[in-house]
């Protein structure tokens, strides 16, 4: 990591450079100049990342399409906090990573049906012993026969080929969410719908679904086209503190539908009769002035985004990646956008530090630049970021966070 000086000591550095230029010329900073700064090194030449995750072992978890024409050639790829490569492991169509608090692994892929090899399907792999470079895996938690609404149902062809696993999260105590995304949603089937969040206990046995959430239509509780999936549980490992809520964050990519709202916070509800319930957390559509001037909720506030995830300390910010817009957003947990003005500020808003944009020509490899971002996660205050055009996994950290 570049000692924190090094950002503001010296602009004979063309990366010192680029940051004060950034800064002179982004309209969103305030004169206190706030706003996220590379920190290096960046982990380069990963080709196609797709998902990142730091995990309770302190370790980068990178999902890569080494091949985009060859799901075949997906892989894992596991780096220390110095960005050195530590561990690789193939994982056919691998997409999406987390991990719980026994240090357990989980990847969303595909699995073959056979072994002819004509047909995959969806899965997730359950995976202990990441960390030691001894990969044991202990489960695979398979479509469609996962879903206990399945029980009565067979092999649908094409549609069950259609469906996928798109985002992982866990709970604090190893509960396993997992988005799915398909094409059949007939609220009247004995089948649950395609699109929404099923729900595993630590031993894999599936114990829910989403059930409220619409998986047809845009709403505050939309489960149309899930492409991320966050929980507010994460790394650092705690003792005690780690939050016991089963609350969600989704984000909601789908091309085929024009949704006004696509990053959502679902609210987790227990009910004696009904078990748990998720609805909308219609809080977020608290657009008061005096407090930030642009909210999450705004209609049509996205494109396309690809990954949500929620900061875990005291700052309980949101991160979403947009891939068509080329940037990072950040929101509170109220859904305002930006972050807490310094102490010493005269600012009273949220200070936006949205970032981001693939340059005027749509090829920028700068160290503001994104291309294609998918995958974002948080740890140690820092953020990660899956710049896929540019095939690389940056960090960025506030600069009022610097030491």
């Amino acid at each position: 990591m570049m000692a924190a000086c090094s950002f503001f000591g010296s602009k004979k550095n063309s990366t010192v450079d680029d940051i004060f230029v950034q800064g002179s010329i982004d309209p969103n900073l305030v004169p206190q100049n706030v706003s996220y700064v590379p920190i290096y090194p960046f982990i380069n030449n990963v080709r196609n990342p797709l998902d990142v995750i730091v995990g309770y072992d302190e370790l980068i978890y990178i999902v890569c399409d080494n091949d985009v024409d060859n799901a075949n050639d997906n892989e894992v790829l596991v780096y220390d906090q110095k960005a050195s490569l530590v561990f690789r492991l193939n994982i056919f169509g691998a997409t999406d990573i987390t991990q719980d608090r026994r240090l357990h692994t989980y990847i969303a892929g595909r699995f073959y049906t056979d072994n002819t090899k004509t047909t995959n399907l969806a899965a997730i792999y359950h995976i202990e012993k990441m960390a030691a470079g001894t990969p044991v895996f202990l489960d695979t938690i398979k479509h469609y026969i996962c879903d206990e609404s399945r029980n009565n149902t067979s092999f649908r062809g094409p549609d069950d080929i259609a469906v996928q696993f798109t985002g992982l999260a866990t709970l604090w105590d190893n509960t396993l969410y997992v988005a799915r995304t398909g094409p059949r949603n007939d609220l009247t089937s004995i089948a649950r719908p395609d699109n929404g969040v099923l729900v595993f206990d630590a031993a894999g046995t599936n114990i829910g679904f989403t059930t409220n959430l619409n998986p047809n239509q845009s709403s505050l509780k939309s489960s149309l086209g899930i492409s991320g999936l966050a929980t507010l549980a994460a790394p650092p490992q705690r003792l005690s503190g780690i939050s016991p809520s089963k609350n969600l964050f989704i984000s909601l990519a789908d091309q085929g539908s024009n949704l006004e709202y696509r990053a959502l916070s679902i609210l987790a509800t227990d009910d004696p009769d009904q078990g748990v319930i998720f609805g909308e957390n219609t809080a977020f559509l608290n657009f008061d002035a005096t407090k930030a001037d642009r909210f999450m909720y705004e209609s049509f506030r996205f494109k396309k985004p690809e990954d949500i995830f929620v900061a875990p300390d005291a700052s309980g910010y949101v991160f979403v990646t947009d891939s068509e817009k080329d940037s990072v957003f950040v929101f509170t947990n109220g859904g305002f956008e930006g972050v807490n003005p310094p102490a010493n500020s005269k600012v009273k808003k949220q200070i936006i530090v949205s970032f981001g944009g693939s340059g005027a020509d749509g090829k920028g490899s700068g160290p503001f630049n994104l291309i294609d971002p998918t995958g974002v996660c948080y740890f140690n205050r820092s953020i990660f970021v899956c710049d896929k055009g540019n095939n690389r996994v940056c960090r960025y950290k506030l600069n009022t966070d610097l030491q």
